[in-house]
């Protein structure tokens, strides 16, 4: 899988350091996530070797260190699973995060793939003078380098916390926390909690707040789709995959559209605007993913958690915050479900293939692949079933050149034994 060569680098913090970097004979995997898994099953399947390096001490460090107890799949478990192994027919249509996480583990555990963990990439860059990447890590203890024909990034559209910057909120006197370190709302009861964020993390993280007698306000600044989870019983995003199948998508929206008001109501007045483009298309064009209401939305109506359609102008020390409709509250506490960013550009020097913000430029379906060697997985926008889908090209474009280039060495080899062989023992040639 890797040998060493020697290779000396520049010095870093000021000291030479002089390094063995290893040569991969197949990919090199940035990230240990569900996109990494995946695209190492994939080539696992297709006996590609592979390193896969992770910057945590677990797989899928996410789910593990930075979501809440509470947390389940949006989404019915067919359309989450892995490629290549399902999800256990006992676990419920919607598994919890325990669950999800102990489907990752058995899957790695699966496909025998065992990531180098506690590696941080400092850089990754082509090297054009040998047609190789060159990848450095550090870790707590050392710094190592790698040269491989092929790298994949599957770090994710989530790997970092978006922190916003308001004015004054340094001086907050009360608890502010990102959405990534918020377990559970037990620790608030009682307390007033501004939650900045009305996406599928501040809608659930009101109602778990609400749930443990704590009294919740959720900023919605922008218009935001919210749909019911299941309709009838059936999961709404399987029903749209259903309908689009038969009808433009236009349409759709409009019938999810009618569905919600019947459902949920009139949003509007409890201070949610809805977007002038349908959930479908607002997706497909910009990424922006519906809301799928597990709860919230009764509690919005009943008053319990309160909505403040207004942005945040700033935060003042005696844990006042002032909007821009002019109000201004008081809160205790502070929980920014404010999202999560692409690491890509702190340590890809590339600037081809991914844009400045870490996402590929071409959009879905042809953000996987670009030039010499390099890929993407897990930057669809499009949740887990795209990651696996993405997986599958990325080890099948790799895997088609490794058996072309496996069979050539092979022939390689055995012309070089043919030759040797005529060296030991003379031929006989007939005319």
């Amino acid at each position: 899988m890797a040998s060493s060569l020697p290779f000396t680098n520049d010095c870093h913090n000021g000291h030479a350091a002089s390094r063995r970097p290893m040569l991969i004979s197949g990919p090199v995997i940035i990230g240990a996530g569900p996109s990494g898994l995946a695209t190492a099953a994939c080539l696992r399947e297709r006996g590609v070797p592979f390193v896969v390096l992770e910057r945590a001490d677990c797989i899928a460090s996410l789910w593990q260190k930075r979501t809440y107890d509470r947390l389940k799949l949006h989404l019915p478990k067919q359309f989450c699973q892995l490629p290549r192994l399902p999800f256990p027919a006992d676990f419920p249509e919607y598994p919890s995060r325990r669950q999800f996480i102990d489907y990752l583990e058995s899957y790695a555990d699966r496909f025998d793939i065992r990531p180098n963990f506690g590696e941080t990439v400092r850089s990754a860059r082509y090297d054009e003078r040998i047609g190789l990447w060159h990848v450095r890590t550090i870790s707590t203890t050392s710094e190592a380098e790698y040269l491989c024909q092929w790298l994949v990034v599957a770090t994710g559209e989530n790997a970092e916390p978006v922190l916003p910057e308001i004015d004054g909120l340094a001086d907050f006197q009360g608890d502010v926390v990102h959405a990534s370190d918020y377990k559970s709302g037990e620790a608030f009861a009682g307390k007033r909690v501004l939650v900045v964020g009305c996406g599928n993390s501040g809608m659930e993280i009101s109602l778990d707040l609400c749930n443990h007698n704590a009294y919740p306000s959720m900023v919605v600044r922008s218009p935001v789709h919210v749909l019911p989870r299941e309709v009838m019983g059936k999961s709404t995003f399987e029903l749209a995959v259903a309908l689009m199948k038969w009808l433009p998508l236009q349409l759709v929206d409009k019938l999810l559209l009618v569905l919600a008001w019947f459902l949920l109501g009139n949003m509007e007045k409890f201070g949610i605007k809805r977007p002038a483009m349908g959930p479908l298309e607002l997706k497909n064009t910009r990424g922006r993913t519906p809301v799928l209401d597990v709860g919230a939305m009764e509690k919005i109506r009943s008053g319990k958690i309160n909505v403040v359609p207004a942005g945040i102008k700033r935060f003042r020390s005696s844990n006042q915050v002032d909007f821009s409709n002019g109000d201004t509250l008081d809160f205790d506490s502070i929980v920014l479900a404010t999202g999560y960013r692409s690491s890509v550009p702190s340590w890809l020097q590339e600037g081809e293939f991914f844009n400045d913000k870490g996402y590929p430029k071409s959009p879905f379906p042809n953000g996987w692949k670009g030039r010499k060697g390099l890929y993407a997985v897990g930057f669809t926008r499009r949740g887990l079933l795209g990651a696996s889908s993405d997986a599958m090209k990325v080890a099948q474009d790799i895997g088609s050149v490794w058996i072309h280039e496996t069979k050539l060495q092979k022939k390689g080899r055995s012309s070089s034994s043919a030759c040797a062989s005529s060296i030991r023992r003379p031929i006989s040639v007939q005319f």
